[in-house]
């Protein structure tokens, strides 16, 4: 049984597979690049000449124009269809499911149909391509839906792929905080701002002094200097004034990038925070990469569910999902490298109120007996107590599991709970349970996934919670729960954060691929 502490995650995820799924997996490969701009990197008196131009020699679609580049207003890279030089997956989806649809008439079907055939040529470049799929798509969603007031944006034709398993359906974009589902196409976005930084000369190691000491504000130093230069590499300062002292501009930049990057938010600049600015910019962009990777194996699941929990294990953190919006963020430990958390999903289906903590075995045998044996006040110290063979600690405030658990059946046994070590949180790097995720919050996140239940009032929670003996709740809906290991993600600001391999499993991941290659 794997207990003790618990952890959480967050993670806004991405990429709709269900849709890829009965697609052949053939390569689309697009080799003729001429004249292949970058639509919105562009000044606008060439933005407008490009479309134009395009809508010129394509008169049949000239009705669509402000509609197809509204889908590219705001974007920070200019292609939508392509990686690089290759038609993506998610252009593959749209032919076929437009192609698939009764009665849609597709303009320039020629053209469109060269570019998903490997062994045509084609004379188009790669703008032209990009802005013909565009064009396809408001096409087919103009054909798919009666609502003519469907506003036509990048991120809204997103939810259509993202958050339902066919793109016929309609979504309703709300002002409130949304769950994103688009986090492969974020981290491709930063993936290629990361391939240009890569080939540049810009990106420079940072040299410390010997021995290091701690840099705090106010600090003078050579090594402030290049730090300036690596947070304005990086997005987190405006301008680089090339400054040695630590002053205030910079602070801010620094309590940026430890934000985004799941460090403790303070100005202290250690050593182990100029070692992870260290990592060179092509190991960056390989856990970009990968993390892409995992997003295709989730975000089809989480796309059709419209309540769940998420755990992300490399940045600590939990958040809880209802109706589309974040209801809840929490942090959350961990199981220790030695008894890993496992990554896997599953379904909440009850909810225990003042638990009673059964010591597993293995503690018992490793742990407990010496104390035992030491001290013969030891188990009534602790609130513990033996039953039919077992030790197993009563409710109350000390207990292990806290004051509330969730459970999900699963073969390692592993649940969420509550903890009273609420110090642990205090960590950068929160690898302390037998396997169990601590929920920070977990008072809060089971009073949220109790307001659809009337008979559960706040009063009776904390009732529950207080109780001497154990109650159980049967949770009439049961709520997915996905625990996942994310160790790259781009959070709602729209900034990459970058979190510690702590299982080591993009190491084992990397080495399967060069093995496999």
């Amino acid at each position: 049984m794997k207990t003790l502490y618990s952890f959480t995650v967050i993670l806004g995820l991405s990429f709709f597979v269900s849709s890829y799924s009965k697609i052949e997996n053939t390569n689309f490969l697009y080799t003729k690049t001429p004249n292949a701009a970058i639509i919105n990197t562009t000044p606008n008196d060439d933005q407008n000449e490009i479309s134009n131009d395009f809508f010129k020699r394509y008169s049949d679609l000239k009705k669509y124009k402000s509609d197809v580049m509204s889908l590219y207003k705001n974007r920070s890279l200019g292609t939508i269809w392509y990686d690089e030089d290759q038609i993506n997956e998610f252009a593959s989806a749209l032919y076929q499911k437009a192609k698939k649809t009764n009665d849609l008439v597709i303009p320039y079907q020629k053209e469109i149909d060269q570019l998903f055939d490997s062994s045509a040529t084609t004379n188009l470049s790669k703008t032209d391509a990009d802005i013909l799929l565009s064009s396809l798509y408001i096409v087919y969603a103009k054909k798919s839906t009666s609502d003519s007031s469907k506003k036509v944006s990048y991120d809204a034709m997103l939810k259509d792929f993202m958050n339902y398993s066919t793109i016929e359906e309609t979504t309703t974009v709300s002002t409130n905080e949304k769950v994103e589902f688009d986090q492969y196409y974020k981290l491709q976005d930063v993936l290629k701002k990361y391939k240009k930084l890569e080939k540049s000369s810009k990106w420079q190691p940072i040299v410390t002094e010997t021995p290091y000491k701690d840099l705090r504000p106010d600090a003078v130093s050579n090594t402030i200097a290049q730090v300036r230069t690596r947070l304005y590499l990086l997005g987190d300062l405006k301008q680089d004034s090339k400054s040695n002292v630590y002053d205030r501009e910079l602070m801010d930049a620094v309590m940026k990038y430890k934000v985004r990057n799941g460090f403790k938010p303070n100005y202290i600049l250690a050593e182990e925070h100029i070692k992870e600015m260290n990592v060179p910019i092509s190991d960056k962009v390989k856990t970009l990469q990968l993390n892409m990777e995992r997003c295709r194996t989730i975000a089809a699941e989480i796309a059709g569910k419209d309540e769940y929990v998420l755990v992300n294990v490399p940045s600590f953190e939990l958040i809880y999902v209802k109706n589309g919006k974040v209801q809840l963020k929490s942090s959350v430990f961990v199981g220790a490298p030695l008894t890993k958390t496992t990554i896997f999903n599953g379904e909440i289906d009850r909810i225990v109120f003042s638990p009673y903590w059964t010591v597993p075995q293995s503690i018992v045998e490793n742990e407990l007996k010496s104390k035992i044996a030491a001290d013969p006040n030891y188990l009534a110290e602790k609130n513990m107590e033996i039953v039919n063979g077992q030790v197993r600690q009563k409710p109350g405030p000390e207990n292990s599991l806290g004051l509330v658990k969730f459970m999900f059946p699963n073969p390692d046994d592993i649940y969420m709970h509550d903890t009273p070590a609420k110090t642990l949180f205090d960590f950068e790097k929160r690898t302390f349970s037998h396997g169990c995720i601590n929920v920070k919050m977990a008072k809060e996140l089971a009073a949220a996934m109790l307001k659809d239940y009337p008979e559960w009032t706040q009063e009776k929670i904390d009732s529950a919670m207080a109780g001497k003996t154990e109650k159980s709740f049967k949770l009439a809906k049961k709520v997915p729960i996905y625990i996942t290991y994310f160790t790259s993600l781009v959070n709602e600001n729209g900034e990459i954060g970058f979190f510690q391999d702590v299982y080591e499993r993009d190491q084992e991941s990397v080495s399967q691929s060069v093995v496999s290659n």
